[in-house]
């Protein structure tokens, strides 16, 4: 295989799988790498072959290899015709509208087929709405995680969202602008009108917007109608701090009066640290 990606002689050996990250907004966003992938590739596998067409013609490229339409309608049926040409020493460049295959998009299905087949699978990394709408959030981005499209469906989407109420990481959704609002309602009804929650509205594009607030807040806001490519980001559940156990306050008392400190002073320091009442340490400690 030539270090363009073609396969110098085909049926030699298994071709390779090709995961492209598309911009999501802006095609100046597209790697130089990118652009010689779509002249190389033996197959481009392509989520719309129109914006396919487009993005090749942005970027000043000439599309050398077949291209073949790859998207949810189909992806069962062509993954397996795909598998395929790369079993017979092809190289498949799969790419989708925006962002990385098969994060929401068409791409796992043959991912998966070319793994277990032993395929090489690799990788030209580009622009994503989930890390990008992330950093921009100003919410924690040191753990979180990506929820998709919630449920359609006010049931199932209720019930997906009572599961992830007490997920501490940040959490990073897609969803359409009609159904936003929706969406956002019922993110207050199950993590909380005052959750923190940032909605990104058509990323690195000319109308590129960020609207931070409280869930309840944003869901008022999108009611309003909103328009554009959503990703929403919102802020994980933070615990209440515990509630001191009151045995483990007196084990406490009693470790500091073997220690030689004065009883009555010990209950004193102890429930204050604790922030309780010195009364009811004192009556526990007499319990006891």
């Amino acid at each position: 295989m030539g270090e363009d990606g073609r396969v110098t002689e085909s049926g030699t050996e298994n071709g390779r799988l090709i995961l492209a990250g598309a911009p999501i907004g802006q095609a100046g966003d597209a790697s130089p790498r990118l652009r010689r992938a779509l002249e190389t590739a033996d197959v481009v596998a392509a989520e719309d072959t129109r914006r396919l067409r487009r993005l090749a013609a942005d970027l000043g490229a000439e599309i050398g290899g077949r291209i073949v339409s790859y998207y949810d309608a189909n992806e069962t049926g062509r993954a397996a015709e795909l598998l395929e040409v790369l079993l017979a020493g092809y190289t498949v460049l799969v790419i989708t509208d925006a962002g990385m295959p098969g994060v929401s998009d068409p791409g796992y299905r043959l991912t998966r087929l070319a793994v277990g087949a032993g395929v090489a699978v690799t990788s030209l990394p580009g622009p994503s709405a989930v890390t990008t709408a992330l950093a921009i959030s100003g919410l924690p981005s040191d753990r979180f995680c990506f929820e998709g499209f919630p449920p359609r469906k006010p049931g199932e989407r209720a019930r997906r969202l009572a599961a992830l109420a007490a997920e501490e990481r940040t959490m990073v959704f897609f969803e359409a602008p009609h159904r936003l609002a929706a969406a956002l309602a019922a993110m207050a009804e199950a993590f909380g009108a005052d959750r923190p929650a940032a909605v990104c509205r058509e990323l690195t594009k000319t109308y590129e917007e960020v609207r931070r607030g409280g869930l309840g807040e944003l869901a008022e806001w999108a009611a309003q109608g909103v328009k554009g490519e959503i990703t929403v980001v919102v802020g994980g559940h933070v615990a209440d701090e515990a509630e001191p156990v009151i045995e483990d306050l007196v084990a406490e008392v009693e470790r500091r009066a073997e220690a030689g400190v004065p009883r009555k002073q010990a209950i004193a320091d102890v429930a204050k640290v604790a922030g309780i009442p010195k009364r009811d340490l004192y009556d526990a400690v007499h319990r006891g």
